[in-house]
């Protein structure tokens, strides 16, 4: 059998340690899949569709800390997986999308061949970090290897390839460049000696210091627990949850001032806040009007991240690990004003008790599934009341790559974005919390999951309606639920549908240990929340209050 552009395409992705691809073989990508199923080198996970697929490679990029692979159809096989790539250019995702294209000859003439739309390649370049096309054969091997490396250099995203059929088909020499490839990625942007005495001296004079670490910064753990060492303490951006274990004293986590009175008068007496690879999002800000130390210092790798939120008064452009590492060097036998450790110790539990004491009859959640669960669990959600309240707050995470959830807040991805961390985090459970509106929306993922036996535990928090917009239309709307009450089917006739054990939970006591149970069971489970039993989730901020 000859060798064509799609066993290159197969044999690359080998060849540069790709074990595992998602997606959905279509018309316009069968000779590349094709090239992977001869080889049987790369496991294919067969989606339902190509959001899911694309949201599974981010979930797992983001586990197993390395490339994400996607497979599309062309024209709307390729917007299907529009929403995915998003996703994942929010959590800066290395997600490598390879989709097909009609014949060379056709392309841009709207002739109306099969999945034809005007201006694939600017679509894909719109929603990712870049997007290529290969035009011809010869171009193949360096335009991949060009989009692989730019999907993994900082800051990471998602980087679409798009190759015609007849490209794909076409007949080549195997490129003996393949027998000893290896992707060169820049090396780490060093700040400088001037930039690293300028941040000490100026990090030197605070006594009480609170470091903010964004997503960005999952690398850095062992100079950011130099600092936490030294006395600071410590915040992070939700997505950057994890790079210190949650359970340390001095580490609020994701619990970082929005709706959460303790914190933000904490902030007040604080005299520095050293903010590490953070966009410091609206989202979790209250949209910039939450209060912060007013001498902020920003370390990012992206020069145009300055001051693009809220104002700084200094900033450093470099890896945040080389900076933190030059920063903690310089910082020996500093140490914080007499009893700030203690403080900001004693303050993280008034906040986590105040913020628990806040969630009504779910007051119990966090803790009772924190201790059921083993301590390497993968926590994937959903948008959902209980995601945005305890399990982004009070559920304590241990380690960076273990909390996966929609970045830009679109219900709906946390199925398909927990499926693909559980394939990336092999011999780990990995739960995954949705609301009933966000399961429905990409439910038949679930056929995914039981195909490939993957190990979750589905969450299934059921409300009968999106719980998050009733909050807002009774804070601001009149408590005119328009639109807000869904029908779905009986879940436990869903999970036999599908072959997999269920549970429900109708006490709040349960909770815990029904998880635990189901958990421990092989491939996937179902567990159905019964909230209309255990009671009403009281509105969070700012929809915990009527506004004018």
């Amino acid at each position: 059998m000859s060798y064509n552009v799609g066993d290159l395409v197969a044999e690359f992705l080998s060849a540069i340690g790709v074990t595992t691809v998602f997606g959905i073989v279509s018309v316009h990508n069968i000779p590349m899949l094709d090239g992977i199923g001869r080889r049987n080198t790369i496991r294919f996970v067969m989606a339902r569709g190509e959001a899911g697929a694309a949201h599974m490679a981010d979930g797992y990029a983001r586990t197993n800390n390395s490339l994400g692979v996607v497979f599309s159809s062309t024209g709307p096989g390729a917007a299907n997986a529009v929403p995915g790539l998003v996703e994942a250019g929010f959590a800066a995702s290395p997600v490598l999308h390879i989709t097909g294209q009609t014949g060379t000859k056709f392309i841009g003439r709207g002739m109306g061949t099969a999945h034809e739309v005007p201006d694939q390649i600017g679509m894909l370049k719109s929603v990712g970090k870049a997007a290529y096309q290969i035009l011809n054969a010869p171009q193949a091997l360096g335009i991949l290897t060009q989009a692989a490396i730019a999907a993994l250099t900082p800051p990471r995203g998602p980087v679409s390839i798009e190759i015609p059929i007849d490209v794909q088909r076409t007949p080549i020499e195997r490129p003996a460049a393949l027998d000893s490839l290896e992707l060169i990625l820049p090396g780490p942007l060093a700040p400088s000696a001037a930039a690293l005495d300028a941040l000490a001296a100026h990090v030197r004079q605070a006594k009480r210091p609170i470091l903010w670490l964004g997503a960005g910064a999952k690398q850095a753990a062992i100079p950011a627990r130099a600092l936490l060492d030294m006395g600071f303490g410590m915040v992070t951006s939700w997505a950057g949850r994890g790079t210190i274990e949650e359970d340390h004293p001095r580490n609020l986590g994701g619990l970082n001032g929005n709706g959460v009175p303790a914190v933000q008068e904490f902030y007040a007496t604080a005299d520095l806040m050293l903010v590490c690879a953070s966009r410091l999002r609206g989202h979790e800000t209250a949209e910039f009007s939450v209060k912060l130390p007013a001498n902020r210092v920003q370390i990012d790798i992206d020069p145009t991240a300055e001051g693009r939120t809220y104002p700084c008064t200094m900033f450093v452009n470099g890896d945040i690990t080389l900076v933190l590492a030059g920063l903690a060097e310089r910082l020996k036998g500093w140490a914080p004003e007499p009893g700030y450790p203690e403080a900001f110790a004693a303050m993280k539990q008034k906040a986590r008790a105040a913020f628990a004491a806040s969630l009504g009859p779910y007051e119990t959640f966090p803790a009772q599934l924190r201790a059921a669960l083993p301590r390497d669990t993968v926590w994937a959600r959903d948008i959902t009341i209980n995601h945005s309240t305890w399990g982004n707050r009070l559920f304590d995470l241990f380690t960076p790559h273990d909390s996966v959830y929609p970045i830009g807040a679109a219900i709906g991805a946390g199925l398909p974005l927990g499926i693909g961390a559980a394939v990336g985090a092999p011999g780990r459970r990995t739960v995954i919390m949705t609301g009933d509106g966000g399961f429905f929306l990409t439910l038949s993922e679930l056929w995914t999951a039981v195909q490939d036996n993957v190990d979750i535990t589905i969450l299934v928090m059921n409300d009968n309606g999106y719980g998050v917009i009733k909050h807002i239309q009774n804070a601001l709307y009149g408590g005119r639920n328009f639109f807000a009450d869904l029908m779905g089917p009986d879940l436990e006739k869903l999970a036999a549908l599908a072959g997999i054990p269920f549970w429900r939970i109708d006490r709040a006591e349960a909770f815990g240990s029904t998880v635990a149970a189901a958990s421990k069971a092989k491939g996937p489970s179902l567990v159905e929340v019964d909230m209309t039993a255990i009671g009403v989730f009281p509105p969070y901020a700012p929809y915990d209050k009527k506004r004018e």
